[in-house]
């Protein structure tokens, strides 16, 4: 019987597609309808929640990024800011339009696990379990729900890993290609494409087929990936290589519970009730005759995690692989059944008690005076840093107009989230551009050196008036933020000062500003 037309090869292509490993028949159709609709019902519950509560800090930051467009940033590559731009300038600022895309990315990923399970040897029951799996993850829908690199970087790993996972079962020569442009987009999204892409690599080596470095179009994708990624090091190499700071601050920096939390909280991004799934998936490529051709998925698994171990990565760098471990597990479960003790939760009401705990923990459901009561914030951060922008700003203006008329005054604030609040809601109070040293913002611009006084948001307490004083000879507290919801966030109880008599100019200060984080 003769392949299917979508699995037939394309006579135009120079190197005909190889026979695949032993046993690796057309797979099943893609059960297109119900996969759609759950990745639709995903995508449609996200942007229902888009308006509620307000701005992330990074999406404030991609804003004023996107006017500063460059090759390259201290602490990411070019193409979200730039996504940023493109969006407000078609939209205005406009919140749902804003997250659109990462919600996008959430739905588009929840079909690429879908398809991951199909190549595998899943039918139906293995694609939906693998898409829902994904759609009610809690990682995917928290990174989904805001502008991020992260919901970019989750589905570009994810498509990466289908990509190779299509190669070893059809040998379609195209697909390395496809990966070479895939790679191309994600190093302009975050700078840890390529070690997925090498792990993936380093996994077939290991696995088979080995032959696949001899494969021109590897080489021909390679250098498209590498092209793409030249204006970045360049931009790198001109400012001193500051993503290497950067990563040194990422690694001294406790959140996930630091090296011990890497793996338990690898089980709480992926919904502690649904983990079992990708840890039966990942067992079960080095146990199954099925999924031997695959194991490579297994093995690159394996070295990100010592890789990360070692150089205090966090668990969400290896979130773009889970795709294929839950579809591994789903193929498994469909074939033979759950594991024993796991049939429950293999169930739909385990994917309903994670989809209703990851939209309670994760996305802005409570009214927000209420927010700070609930478990929310404890669990997710970056829910409580969207409450509080405007009061911030508010604040901010207050303190600006005591100062007296004609007094030349800037604004100086602690990190980019602050200043980005300021270039969104400080022209409609009067204020003038604020200035901070955080990440690429110290990029964007000093104050004039004409503006002696500053309106200066943190630092804290005694210790922080006394840095302060470094700067400024007449250092007083003037205000003090306050998000009005008793919600614990990283601006809220930040004193406002007012800073006269600058101890030098601001071309020879501002290098003391710079900070990464």
């Amino acid at each position: 019987m003769s392949a299917p037309a979508s699995e037939a090869p394309d006579p135009s292509d120079p190197v005909p597609p190889d026979p695949g490993p032993p046993g690796s028949g057309a797979p099943a159709p893609p059960a297109w309808r119900p996969l759609l609709l759950v990745a639709g019902g995903a995508a449609l519950v996200l942007l229902a929640l888009g308006a509620r509560y307000g701005y992330h800090r990074d999406e404030l930051y991609f804003r004023v990024a996107g006017r500063h467009l460059d090759w390259g940033y201290p602490d990411q590559p070019p193409l979200v800011p730039l996504l940023a731009r493109a969006v407000t300038a078609l939209f205005g600022d406009s919140l749902i339009a804003l997250r659109v895309p990462s919600a996008l990315c959430v739905a588009a990923g929840v079909l690429v696990a879908g398809l991951t399970a199909r190549e595998l040897g899943g039918r139906r029951r293995a694609q939906l379990l693998t898409a829902g799996a994904y759609a009610v993850c809690p990682f995917a829908i928290a990174s989904g729900h805001t502008l991020s690199t992260a919901a970019f970087d989750m589905l570009l790993t994810t498509v990466l890993a289908w990509l190779a996972i299509r190669w070893v079962r059809t040998r379609d020569q195209r697909l390395l290609l496809a990966a070479g442009a895939v790679t191309a987009v994600a190093v302009n999204v975050k700078y840890l494409a390529p070690v997925a892409l090498a792990a993936l690599v380093a996994g077939l080596l290991i696995a088979g087929p080995r032959d696949l470095l001899r494969r021109p179009p590897l080489a021909a994708g390679a250098a498209l990936a590498v092209a793409a990624a030249v204006p970045g090091l360049l931009w790198q190499a001109r400012h001193g290589w500051p993503q290497l700071d950067m990563a040194d601050a990422i690694a001294g920096d406790a959140d996930f519970g630091g090296r011990p939390g890497f793996l338990p909280f690898q089980l709480v991004l992926t919904g502690v009730v649904l983990s079992w799934l990708w840890i039966y998936g990942l067992w079960r490529l080095y146990r199954s005759a099925d999924l031997a051709p695959y194991r490579f998925v297994g093995h690159a698994y394996l070295l990100l995690n010592i890789a990360f171990l070692a150089t205090a990565g966090k668990p969400y760098y290896l979130s773009g692989l889970w795709a294929a471990l839950w579809a591994a597990g789903a193929v498994e479960v469909e074939r033979r059944g759950a594991p024993r003790g796991w049939g429950w939760a293999a169930s739909a009401p385990a994917y309903a008690v994670t989809g209703v705990s990851t939209v309670l923990l994760t996305l802005p459901v409570y009214p927000v005076a209420t927010l700070a009561s609930t478990p929310q914030p404890a669990v997710n951060a970056d829910g409580a840093e969207t409450v509080g922008w405007p009061r911030f700003a508010a604040e901010v203006a207050r303190v600006h107009r005591t100062l007296p008329p004609g007094e030349p005054a800037t604004i100086i604030v602690s990190n980019y989230g602050e200043a980005g609040a300021l270039d969104r809601y400080g022209p409609d109070l009067g204020l003038p551009r604020a200035y901070s040293g955080h990440n690429g913002y110290w990029y964007f611009g000093r104050p004039p050196d004409t503006a002696t006084t500053a309106v200066v948001v943190g630092p804290e307490s005694v210790a922080g008036a006394a840095r302060l004083r470094r700067f400024w000879t007449d250092v007083r507290p003037a205000g003090r933020i306050d998000n009005g919801v008793g919600l614990d966030n990283e601006e809220q109880g930040k004193p406002v000062w007012i800073c006269r008599g600058l101890r030098g100019t601001w071309t020879d200060l501002w290098p003391e500003f710079r900070t990464l984080s």
